[in-house]
């Protein structure tokens, strides 16, 4: 399969900069500096008006009435389905609507590895994972006895390929990775890791969480068998996200959760469930948060996957540059292709210390693990600073950020 470049375009980047309104705002007397985007990214007008405008004028359930305002709820809720299809080049009867990564992995941990592993089986996980991608797993191998098989990294923070290979032996049933760390901004060949994976009958679950709001997704020529992902971090609203999965996964897993709209027919001598992907979505959803993660995607899609990972790129080159002339500091995680997500550290300084003191300068980043104890325990450090830029930011933000940082780093000294 060939795959097509990346195409850009013009963008005026200080036009969408404008179209979120947290940005203008202050903290501390200062322009707000939001270097946080890897863990929940800011949310243009369009998202925040999509969700307003569906309490305000189509509040409703979703699948349950044939009055307008049902049909108007119910047509939202699946529309962002279709746009979430399109975005992910994936079939929407193949994807699951939930409520971010976490809920999906814990769905294919307990739906598809709970019922399937025995005790001798083994999955396959990486250093870099995020909790989320560890903690299911650990359940399920302490209730089945399968065992957990950790794949290391190089002195870059990139997955050690052939070692990584090396442990994909006949008793591993699932590889568990993530598409791109939220630590080290590291991205993965996810595509050829799964064809090694494939040709070894062992299937594939990509953590996406911080792979889609920054770079163009095609599932299909990934070739993976489940992939979740996030609506929060790609501007939509909290509580939204999907899991896509195989259609023979999707039509073997039992449900996860019993109750209202994941059946067909309920009866005390037993009950018929709703074919995949409803039958994985009991009970009411998140359907304003879905109307919000719908206009998330049509944002994302107006202004270009490729334009948006070009522009990160751009402001990650200037940005590591600039934390390069900064003394002492240590970056954690260099390798040639990664996200626009920088881990350090400043000697002398705790993460904490210097994250409490950006704030106040009007600088907002992320200290502590990351929810990533194992990675931490690779480096050998409690936590780190990251500092994880996105498309709405600006050169000239970068350049506050360094100036706070070295105000800061000299009251620490």
């Amino acid at each position: 399969m060939t795959v097509a470049a990346p195409t850009t375009t013009a963008v005026d980047w200080a036009a969408v900069r404008a179209d979120f309104p947290v940005l203008t705002r202050e903290v501390h007397g200062k322009p707000l500096v939001y270097f946080d985007s890897a863990n929940t990214g800011q949310k243009p007008n369009a998202v925040i008006e999509a969700v307003d405008d569906f309490y305000r004028r189509h509040n409703a359930n979703v699948s349950r009435a044939v009055h307008t305002l049902g049909t108007e709820a119910t047509e939202a809720y699946e529309g962002a389905r279709a746009k979430l299809a399109r975005f992910l080049n994936v079939r929407g009867d193949e994807l699951v609507l939930c409520s971010g990564t976490t809920f999906a992995i814990n769905l294919v941990a307990y739906s598809w590895a709970l019922p399937r592993l025995q005790p001798g089986d083994a999955i396959v996980l990486t250093r870099m994972e995020h909790h989320a991608n560890i903690v299911p797993w650990q359940l399920v191998a302490q209730r089945t006895g399968a065992t957990i098989k950790v794949a290391e990294l190089d002195e870059l923070g990139r997955l050690d390929l052939a070692r990584l290979y090396s442990l994909l032996t006949p008793e591993v049933k699932l590889l568990a990775l993530t598409h791109v760390s939220n630590v080290l901004g590291t991205v993965n060949p996810v595509r050829e890791i799964c064809r090694e994976a494939r040709k070894r009958g062992i299937a594939t679950l990509v953590d996406g969480s911080q792979a889609a709001p920054h770079r163009a997704l095609d599932i299909a020529a990934i070739g993976c068998d489940f992939y979740a992902l996030t609506g929060h971090k790609m501007s939509g609203p909290t509580g939204t996200g999907a899991l896509w999965a195989r259609r023979e996964h999707l039509d073997a897993m039992p449900p996860f959760i019993g109750g209202g709209e994941m059946i067909k027919e309920v009866r005390f001598e037993g009950t018929v469930f709703a074919d995949g992907p409803r039958r994985f979505e009991a009970g009411t959803p998140n359907i304003a948060g879905f109307a919000g993660l719908g206009a998330a995607v049509d944002y994302l899609s107006a202004l270009g996957m490729d334009n948006i990972e070009a522009r990160e790129q751009a402001l990650l080159e200037r940005f590591t540059a600039a934390l390069g002339e900064v003394p002492g500091l240590r970056i954690f995680g260099t390798a040639p292709d990664k996200a626009a997500v920088v881990s350090f550290l400043v000697e002398g300084a705790h993460a904490h210390d210097l994250a409490t003191l950006l704030d106040l300068e009007g600088v907002a980043i992320r200290s502590g693990h990351h929810c990533a104890h194992p990675l931490m325990q690779h480096f050998g450090v409690p936590a780190t600073c990251r500092a994880s830029l996105a498309y709405y930011n600006t050169f000239e933000e970068i350049d506050a950020f360094v100036a706070a940082l070295n105000k800061v780093r000299t009251l620490l000294a």
